[in-house]
């Protein structure tokens, strides 16, 4: 059943705004019209305001902004789940989330899932009409959850899945942010000194027929190349940016350029478990929640950032569909870290595979945030020391012909 948002002026004249379902537009003014409300305007909403349920997402859903951000996401998930694993019906606790929704896009949206759930449709099949907002991988987590009944269980797990991941995200950024921080106020403090600081000296020593110091001489040219070809430079980085950007949208350079980055000495490291550990908790998800493995395989894979690595476990869903057991298939592709397929092989032993899964990206995850805040530590002090040097050796340039001339006049 179409989901209409409204408009409406009460008895006590009071204006007020909601969603409501009806067959059409015209039966959801009638409807306003039974609760002695005067219809204002009667408008049909999807995923985002002025859309019919079924289209979100539809062309250009790289422009619309999405309702739910990750953490949004992750949140809802939780509320959800815990709604329904305290026995409350989905069409009730689809309801109750709407009616507590903060943002008009957020009341629209709910209200749209529990339309399509009143007409009949599964969640899955409801969540699968924006999916602008959900994931093929939630999408799939959910309809295993609702064929096994236990779709407040399968929440659970998602919410917590969710919530890892954005863990795990936002300790790479906290790591990465001093030192970006760092590299940038460096960058803006050398580009003043450069091109303001050094060419006053210059001009104050031009009349001087006295020769100037190596290190004063070599900062004036540096100073002229960048103020003389700054923006040819800044157009080269741009154009170079974007001829790699579209480099990269090539498969087999993509492909190329992701192995390579794989082989760096700590950076590759660092992404190498990073992916596995994506890998690993959305394979344990799907298992856990009753996905047969040749599909939790397929989805687990598209996760991966890197196409080298989303390769190679691509290779691995043949090798299980001819019937290499999971652990061998993952053994084979040296780009995963050992440790996946020695728990792999436990899990497959014991019978307890999305456990074991689920273990082995916990410890990855671990070691992904325990190698990025080294990394960060280790930054933290040499950046400094770096622009420490480069701003002293700014200095003495400025200084050197000062203390010279002294010398003279002595």
């Amino acid at each position: 059943m179409p989901v209409y948002s409204f408009e409406a002026l009460t008895v006590e004249g009071q204006t007020r705004k909601g969603v409501i379902e009806a067959d059409s537009a015209k039966a959801a003014r009638g409807m306003l019209r039974g609760q002695a409300m005067v219809p204002l305007k009667v408008e049909t909403v999807g995923a985002e305001a002025g859309q019919a349920p079924g289209q979100a997402g539809a062309g250009g859903r790289g422009f619309k902004r999405r309702v739910f951000n990750a953490t949004g996401l992750s949140v809802w998930t939780r509320q959800l789940a815990g709604l329904v694993s305290s026995g409350l019906p989905l069409e009730r606790a689809l309801t109750s989330l709407s009616d507590e929704a903060e943002r008009d896009a957020e009341r629209h949206l709910v209200a749209s899932l529990r339309a399509e759930v009143n007409g009949g449709s599964t969640f899955a099949r409801a969540l699968a009409q924006h999916p602008h907002e959900f994931s093929h991988i939630y999408m799939a987590v959910i309809g295993a959850g609702e064929q096994t009944g236990n779709l407040g269980l399968v929440l659970e797990r998602l919410a917590d899945d969710l919530e890892e991941q954005q863990a795990l995200k936002a300790k790479l950024i906290g790591a990465a942010l001093y030192p970006a921080i760092v590299s940038l106020v460096a960058i803006v403090i050398v580009l003043f000194l450069v091109t303001y600081v050094v060419p006053q000296v210059a001009h104050v020593f031009a009349g001087s027929k006295r020769a100037l110091p190596l290190l004063t001489v070599l900062m004036i040219g540096m100073s002229d190349l960048v103020r003389s070809y700054g923006w040819l430079m800044l157009m080269a980085i741009v154009l170079l940016t974007i001829g790699t950007r579209m480099a990269l949208a090539n498969a087999v350079f993509r492909e190329k350029y992701d192995a390579a980055w794989l082989n760096l000495p700590i950076l590759g490291k660092l992404a190498r478990s990073y992916n596995t550990a994506r890998f690993a908790s959305t394979l344990a998800m799907l298992s856990a929640a009753g996905v047969p493995i040749l599909k939790a395989l397929q989805a687990a894979a598209e996760t991966l950032s890197n196409s080298a690595m989303r390769s190679d476990a691509l290779d691995a869903l043949i090798l299980v569909r001819e019937g290499a057991p999971l652990a061998s298939a993952l053994a084979q592709k040296k780009r995963f870290p050992g440790l996946l397929a020695m728990f792999a092989r436990l899990g497959e032993q014991t019978g307890q595979l999305p456990l074991m899964l689920q273990r082995a990206a916990k410890q990855l995850s671990t070691e992904v945030a325990r190698r990025a805040m080294q990394l960060a530590t280790l930054l933290e002090p040499l950046l400094i020391v770096a622009m420490g040097v480069v701003v002293m050796l700014i200095v003495l340039a400025v200084l050197l012909p000062i203390i010279q001339l002294n010398q003279l006049v002595k």
